[in-house]
């Protein structure tokens, strides 16, 4: 027989079958806010009184006997089992880790950057680098890297060589890393007949391309490269970081 229950949040009522509510202890799921609760509790009252012309009716609904059979088909929210509430402290410590996490590799990401603004941050990256085996390199910003003066020029040794100088200044407040430089050979009409990137130790040269350009300061060098059978009129020259 058909019964009516009443949800005890939303007070949504529907009908349940006795051997519904025997298959889960008396517990239903409202199929409208998705509470559990107490199916014989919220039992309405054209339901209650036919369902207590039996003796004790609470014992019934548990007894093993009375469930229903396999192939008996039941509702969806009798079928799904509870999910118990996370716990605030779990959640906390979850958003904590995730916080610090995400702080870690922001610092990591940007190491360069803090180091130059703080010395005792730079110690402090280089003793946390050790057992991580990471670099705290210098910082990497190109727009505060400029290329003060260049020139390209025909080395009289040999038809070949051509010779470029030039000069380059660290706008920074801190010290940042040698950026590698772009050359591109130009023919009459400014079209690219060669392009050539130069990395830092190509055009330093010795100790000093393991080191930082300090802040406000220059660098000039002077680099001799073989164009081959190249035959330009003009020249580009660029700077960048590599990512």
């Amino acid at each position: 027989m058909s019964l009516v229950t009443r949800c005890q949040v939303c007070a949504t009522a529907f009908h349940v079958q006795r051997s519904q509510l025997a298959a889960r202890g008396g517990k239903v799921r409202c199929g409208k806010c998705g509470t559990v609760f107490d199916g014989v509790a919220g039992l309405v009252e054209e339901g209650l009184e036919s369902f207590q012309l039996e003796p004790s009716p609470q014992l019934g609904l548990f007894d093993p006997s009375r469930r229903s059979e396999p192939d008996e088909a039941l509702p969806e929210f009798l079928l799904r089992e509870d999910r118990q509430p996370r716990s605030p402290l779990l959640w906390g410590l979850l958003i904590f880790a995730a916080a610090a996490l995400f702080a870690a590799q922001l610092g990591y990401r940007y190491r360069g950057e803090i180091a130059g603004f703080s010395p005792a941050a730079s110690e402090v990256f280089a003793a946390a680098c050790k057992p991580l085996r990471c670099n705290p390199s210098p910082p990497k910003r190109p727009d505060l890297m400029s290329i003060e003066s260049s020139d390209l020029q025909a080395d009289p040794r040999s038809e070949s060589l051509i010779v470029l100088n030039a000069v380059l200044r660290n706008r920074a407040t801190y010290a940042q890393e040698y950026p590698a430089l772009e050359l591109t050979l130009t023919d009459e009409a400014e079209r690219p007949v060669v392009r050539r990137v130069l990395a830092p130790a190509d055009y330093v040269g010795g100790s000093r391309s393991d080191q930082s350009l300090a802040a406000g300061a220059e660098a000039s060098f002077r680099l001799t490269l073989d164009a081959g059978r190249t035959r330009a009129t003009g020249y580009r020259l660029y700077l960048f970081f590599p990512r």
